[in-house]
């Protein structure tokens, strides 16, 4: 079932919270979807959040969780696909916002902005949430 996979995808600055994410997911039974890098050597963020609009909106994947150094030039790629939507969260209440207002797919994050414990709880909580739709769905369809 696609909702239980999810997609990474990070950059070289990325690449060391992906790994530390990746391990997180599959503890919890997940199929995970690394969409690269592969390395800390430096490449294109743009790349690597286009590759997380491809694989969301070619149903490879339901959700995604992409990093970069700030999170914001990652986002920014991603959401770039009509199929994503994004949210830079940088605490735990922010992730589930994101789920249950926004309907978001992907979780963003800035490795080089927010610690490592930060980021696991953001994505424990973004997975854990719901969308709660009612008031909330006519402006997610509008997104």
């Amino acid at each position: 079932m696609v909702n239980n996979i999810i997609a990474l995808a990070a950059d070289h600055a990325g690449f060391a919270l992906k790994e530390l994410l990746k391990e997180r997911l599959q503890g919890k039974g997940l199929e995970v979807l690394d969409l690269g890098t592969d390395s800390e050597e430096s490449v294109d963020y743009p790349d690597f959040g286009h590759a997380m609009g491809r694989a969301i909106e070619e149903g490879r994947a339901g959700r995604g969780v992409i990093v970069c150094g700030s999170g914001i030039g990652i986002s920014i790629a991603a959401n770039r696909n009509s199929a994503v939507r994004a949210a830079l969260c940088s605490h735990a209440l922010a992730a589930r916002l994101a789920r249950k207002h926004n309907d978001a797919n992907v979780l963003a994050l800035g490795a080089r902005m927010i610690g490592v414990e930060v980021a696991l709880d953001c994505l424990d909580v973004f997975l854990e949430t719901d969308f709660e739709g009612g008031r909330h769905q006519r402006r997610a369809d509008k997104l």
